[in-house]
């Protein structure tokens, strides 16, 4: 018997390279998903992150529980600085993390996993 809509978290289980971004949203995967996104080597997740808030949400605590080097932060149109405290969290983990727009972070992260390299990125949305 059908149970009508099923909501669930936003999570594609894999590894994929972005392949556009803008409208609020990002395609991978041929899939779309409207709103931030993390990618890790756990996969994709949605994510709260906004250009007004970039560093915020409780799913940027995942970061930490994998096996990456480089984290790309693509905070919007804009370039904005990462909070002491994060940046120092990340430091502590053996992370570095560039800030950088949200399109040249796509265009990074692309690159970087096409390299094999131990890449996620948090890229928050942009119209």
């Amino acid at each position: 018997m059908p149970k009508g809509i099923e909501i669930r978290e936003a999570h594609f289980p894999g590894r994929a390279p972005i392949e556009a971004y803008g409208n609020g949203g990002f395609r991978f995967a041929a899939m779309s998903h409207r709103g931030s996104i993390l990618c890790l080597p756990s996969g994709i997740y949605g994510w709260t992150g906004t250009e007004g808030e970039p560093f915020t949400g409780e799913r940027l605590d995942l970061v930490f529980k994998e096996e990456i080097k480089f984290l790309l932060f693509g905070t919007g149109r804009d370039i904005r600085r990462l909070p002491p405290g994060l940046a120092e969290r990340l430091k502590r983990a053996g992370i570095s993390c560039d800030p950088m727009s949200t399109g040249a972070a796509v265009r990074t992260f692309n690159i970087m996993l096409s390299e094999g390299r131990p890449v996620g990125a948090a890229l928050v949305a942009v119209d």
